[in-house]
């Protein structure tokens, strides 16, 4: 049996979370070129990271809160702060 939180997760929106979600989503849609290498090549590794950061923050700003532990490990708010930390390490190595 997978492992499975104890007590049953409260579902209720988490504004900040959403917020990060919004501001990624707002960023990268009326600003594509900050997405791109200093050549004008699409980076890959940067859209990834702040994707990633969006899909975390807007499952758990909108108040889905997984049972089974890993995946709430997975969309909890240190991944979503993970990922921004790698967009931002990516975003400087250029």
């Amino acid at each position: 049996m997978p492992r499975v939180a104890n007590p049953p997760p409260s579902s209720q929106i988490h504004l900040l979370s959403l917020v990060i979600a919004l501001v990624i989503m707002l960023a990268c849609t009326l600003y594509p070129p900050m997405m791109a290498a200093p050549d004008g090549k699409p980076d890959h590794a940067l859209a990834t990271a702040l994707f990633a950061a969006m899909s975390v923050a807007f499952v758990r700003g909108v108040g889905f809160v997984p049972r089974m532990l890993v995946w709430r490990w997975l969309f909890s708010g240190w991944t979503c702060f993970a990922s921004l930390a790698v967009a931002g390490w990516v975003k400087f190595l250029h």
